[in-house]
């Protein structure tokens, strides 16, 4: 037991770096009642007990149901700040010294919030926490893969001038039904115009996700990948190229992608020698922050304090921090 506790002190203690992690996902639920009230918001809920009541989930998209209507209540540039700021809060609680955040602007373009509003409040907050908090970030925009590729271009137009601000471009929402090769054209324009790119595949979807992510979409990471286990071919391509997986230990299990935490197969990617790494993806929906996510996956599969380290280690590898800050990091981890 005084080694899980000695490993847990260490995960505490360490400094960090975030990779996967959605700001529409970091609203708790008492944030959610103050912004509708602020805003004059209606949502179905009564109370905040209510909504903590349907966060059960049975798959993704019984998930991204409740986080569409949650983001509802964010309007103004100020709730996009004070939004990005409290997860930054907890970011310096949890030691993170470093985070990569994505967000979803047609979620809110959809209802005519405009792009700058939401850019510009994610950034002030950053722009903050790194003068004040010491916290250093990058932004990462992210399309809707359950819309078509013609939104998509759209929404990379408005990017496109705040290039200064945001450094790639992700795949997110319905992962089944919705592969990557569906948004080929959009991903060679994005990165035709100096965006790095980073897409969501193999958490529901099969392998071939993965293999479209990295041959059509020409991603530097992986988020998830969880499901690159079941090709051996894909397993040897991971591993020769150290493509990183962002997993999201805790949303596998909120999502029903695995069943328990035990059975979760992180210890048999970190065997495989794939370049994994742990992040909260929605933390506010998912039951846990970074370290949360780490302690309580450290305990389900009895991960070394070496195998920590690794997984921390990797992280800062896996950023798009540059050469020396990524080496003055994992000095001190």
């Amino acid at each position: 037991m005084s080694k899980n506790i000695e490993i847990i002190e260490y995960i505490k203690k360490t400094p960090k770096t975030e990779l996967h992690l959605h700001i529409e996902g970091t609203l708790e639920p008492d944030h959610m009642f103050k912004l509708a009230k602020r805003n004059n918001v209606s949502i179905p809920f009564k109370n905040v007990e209510e909504v903590k009541s349907a966060y059960n989930f049975h798959n993704l998209d019984s998930f991204l149901n409740i986080y569409y209507q949650g983001s509802k209540v964010l309007i103004n540039e100020e709730d996009f700040f004070d939004l990005t700021w409290a997860y930054l809060l907890k970011c310096k609680k949890d030691n993170v010294v470093h985070t990569e955040i994505f967000f979803d602007p047609q979620t809110h373009m959809e209802r005519g919030i405009d792009f700058d509003v939401v850019i510009n409040g994610i950034y002030k907050a950053l722009s903050k926490a790194k003068n004040e908090l010491n916290i250093s970030s990058k932004i990462i925009m992210c399309f809707l893969r359950h819309l078509d590729e013609d939104s998509g271009f759209k929404v990379l137009s408005k990017a496109i001038k705040h290039k200064d601000k945001i450094i790639g471009v992700g795949l997110d929402s319905s992962e089944l039904g919705n592969p990557p090769k569906k948004f080929e054209k959009l991903f060679k324009k994005a990165i035709e115009e100096g965006f790095l790119t980073v897409a969501h595949a193999g958490e529901e979807g099969p392998p071939e996700y993965i293999w479209e992510a990295i041959d059509l979409l020409k991603i530097k990471r992986i988020d998830h990948g969880v499901q690159c286990l079941k090709d051996e071919k894909l397993v040897k391509k991971l591993r020769e190229s150290q493509i990183p997986l962002t997993v999201c230990p805790l949303s596998n299990i909120k999502l029903c992608v695995f069943d328990k935490l035990e059975e979760h197969n992180l210890k048999k990617i970190i065997n495989e020698d794939l370049m994994a790494t742990v992040n909260s993806d929605d933390p506010a929906y998912f039951g846990g922050y970074l370290n949360e996510n780490l302690i309580q996956t450290q305990s389900a599969l009895n991960l070394s304090r070496q195998e920590v380290k690794t997984l921390i280690i990797n992280s800062f590898k896996s950023s798009f921090l540059n050469e020396n800050e990524k080496k003055n990091w994992i000095s001190k981890v």
